[in-house]
């Protein structure tokens, strides 16, 4: 008896950043043109909704 494979995890993964892990940060960074402490300072005061960091980078 198999689980059925679903894509509701992927799509929840790519709307969070995980902090803790560089090749994200690296990415998130790139994508923005901001470095990647400006990166993890954004998700340490908005959380990790890739949305609210890419408008707090935005701001900047």
């Amino acid at each position: 008896m198999t689980k059925e494979q679903t894509s509701r995890g992927r799509a929840q993964d790519r709307r969070q950043v995980a902090a803790g892990q560089d090749h994200e940060i690296r990415y998130e960074a790139e994508k923005m043109d901001v470095s990647k402490d400006e990166v993890r300072d954004a998700v340490k005061s908005e959380g990790n909704s890739r949305k609210k960091g890419e408008r707090k980078l935005s701001e900047d």
